[in-house]
């Protein structure tokens, strides 16, 4: 839809007002800004083509307007101004960033709450792979008798290892040979890729040592899946209770239930194929408890195949400029700390031995 700049104009002033004050917006209140120069009259006809356009709302018969979730889509994609964070602001962040996570084996949840107390709304702060996990190499080594333990390399240097108690006696052989054969069939596969088809041939090939792929194969599905998947937090939901959007108790707990991480397992990949900062608004969101709320992320890299993603959830009538402002300041600081040689790197998980 294109609109003129004057209805444009008139249009941003209500969302930016309405985001400043909760209260609906009435012409007169325009038409007192600095840089506004149309009567009332002329911007009252402003503003009820724009509500018959399905852009601006009137809640009540003498109320002003409101901005619509179509308003907000419009303004999130071409009128918002960009907001120029203070340099207290700028400050304040990178003290945050370098007094709080000076470690990052809690990362997750410090960022989830650094991001809620900048943006004063519940937060979400998620890291994942950017690629699928892949064993790079398999190795078996005997370890005493009537046992051998099994080591999988996957990237950065990982190592998982599991101790097998040998359901049948094997020479130093047969473990050469099946680990061959591993390193043949097995490496480089995704999850998905370990099918029943695959655990035949392998078995097939593996000689006398047939009877040890199937607990290799589940250790190192199992590898995989713990590998792969997101370590997610979510911080702030209380914050949600000090909005005029939320006052109504059973509104605000549905909302406040449903922000959580088993509600956002799907942002990752929501995240995947998008540059830059991700605005959802109101019904776009998936989750009918969601349908009256905004969601805004943004990604950052980590570095050695890690990618991590920060969002805020709140009202449709959130400061959009702010809010994205913010989020991608802080990405951009993020994506910097991990990039310095010095900074501590991830967690990796440590070699593990598990007897059975």
């Amino acid at each position: 839809m294109e609109l003129s700049d004057r209805k444009k104009k008139v249009l941003r002033s209500v969302v930016d007002l309405y985001i400043r004050t909760a209260e609906p917006v009435g012409s007169k209140a325009i038409a007192e800004l600095p840089d506004m120069n149309y009567s009332s009259a002329t911007i009252r006809n402003e503003m009820a083509e724009l509500t018959a356009l399905g852009l601006l709302e009137q809640p009540h018969t003498s109320a002003g307007r409101i901005p619509s979730t179509a308003g907000y889509r419009m303004y999130v994609d071409e009128l918002m101004m960009d907001y120029r964070l203070s340099m207290d602001e700028t400050k304040s962040i990178s003290h945050a960033i370098e007094e709080k996570m000076q470690r990052v084996d809690k990362m997750v949840e410090k960022v989830a709450k650094l991001v809620s107390q900048a943006t004063e709304l519940p937060a979400i702060s998620v890291t994942a792979r950017q690629n699928a996990a892949r064993v790079e190499h398999f190795e078996l080594v005997q370890s005493g008798k009537g046992s051998v333990i099994l080591m999988l390399m996957l990237p950065d240097d990982q190592v998982v290892n599991k101790v097998i108690k040998l359901p049948v006696s094997l020479t130093e052989t047969d473990l050469k040979l099946l680990t061959a054969v591993l390193n043949a069939a097995m490496t480089g596969l995704t999850l998905e890729d370990f099918t029943g088809e695959l655990m035949e041939k392998v078995m097939g090939a593996a000689g006398a040592a047939a009877p040890l792929v199937p607990v290799i194969l589940d250790f190192t599905q199992e590898t995989l899946k713990n590998s792969a998947s997101a370590n997610m937090a979510v911080a702030g939901q209380s914050r949600l209770l000090g909005l005029p959007e939320y006052q109504d108790v059973g509104k605000a707990q549905r909302v406040m239930e449903s922000i959580d991480a088993d509600s956002f397992r799907n942002l990752p990949a929501v995240m995947a194929d998008s540059n830059g900062t991700k605005v959802i608004v109101g019904p776009e969101n998936v989750a009918d408890e969601l349908r009256d709320t905004s969601v805004v992320m943004t990604k950052f890299d980590i570095g050695e195949g890690m990618q991590g993603m920060i969002g805020v959830v709140g009202p449709t009538r959130m400061d959009y400029a702010k809010v994205t402002a913010r989020l991608s300041y802080f990405a951009e600081s993020l994506s910097k700390m991990f990039s310095k040689p010095e900074t501590p790197q991830l967690p990796q998980p440590e070699a593990e031995e598990i007897h059975e």
